[in-house]
């Protein structure tokens, strides 16, 4: 099995001290050695999920790595313990394709039509990829037979990474459900990494992303289906995360 990589708390939620380089490696070495497993990109979205849901927040724990996708996540992290680096979902994406074309990428989530113009997109970004399949799963949920039938897909086309687009918290139920079946593969919940590669969704431009407001940017393009996430949410996440150093504070001064 592979080691598992140094952790940060960051209210419960463990999240992995590397960067974008070495988690690579280190998932290209649980490849290698057969024992697989799932990556999960943690923003503050999923760190309150895991204060509401301890299974949910057991499941990310759990994960081969647990990458800090956003600001908030990363800059938390940085203060439990130096030496953590944000590494979003759909920036990875792009970035291992580059690096390693010649593995097997299988893609999983969003629509037929939509994982079509995401497929056109990174064959003309990168010729010599080797994109093995796709799967558009239903939206709603996924019965067994579904999930079986996939499962079979996903290893007959000898997926090496599984990039999923299912959007949080579904697609890490889902990893967690199936990556032992699907070793050596390692699965990724990439979230809307699909929607802005096929170019369904615009991107915030890279300066707003640099200083962490690509909330912001997400926020006046689908105000009604975001708001509540991003000002409840975050709000939410300040306030536990407050509470968490004041809770260390007190505890160094007795």
């Amino acid at each position: 099995m592979t080691p598992r990589l140094a952790r940060a708390n960051v209210i419960g939620s463990q999240i992995s001290l590397c960067g974008k380089a070495a988690a690579l490696e280190f998932m290209e070495r649980s490849i290698d050695s057969g024992s697989g497993g799932y990556v999960c990109f943690t923003n503050a979205h999923a760190v309150i999920e895991g204060q509401r849901n301890e299974s949910f927040r057991s499941i990310t724990n759990s994960s081969l790595l647990s990458l800090a996708d956003g600001m908030p996540v990363f800059w938390a992290a940085n203060w439990s313990s130096l030496g953590a680096r944000r590494v979003p979902g759909p920036d990875f994406f792009l970035y291992a394709l580059s690096r390693r074309p010649r593995r097997r990428h299988f893609l999983y989530g969003s629509s037929a039509e939509n994982l079509e113009k995401l497929r056109i997109n990174l064959r003309r970004r990168f010729p010599d990829a080797i994109v093995c399949g796709a799967i558009a799963p239903p939206f709603g949920p996924i019965t067994e037979e579904t999930k079986r039938e996939h499962i079979r897909m996903i290893r007959e086309a000898r997926a090496e990474f599984v990039w999923v687009g299912l959007g949080a918290p579904k697609q890490e139920h889902w990893m967690a459900e199936v990556a032992a079946e699907l070793r050596p593969a390692v699965l990724l919940g990439v979230g809307a990494a699909f929607d802005f590669h096929s170019g369904r969704v615009r991107r915030a431009p890279a300066l707003l992303r640099r200083y962490g407001l690509e909330w912001l940017y997400r926020l006046a393009q689908e105000p009604e289906r975001l708001w509540r996430r991003y000002f409840v949410t975050n709000s939410l996440f300040l306030w536990y995360l407050a509470k968490d150093r004041l809770h260390r504070v007190r505890a160094e001064i007795r």
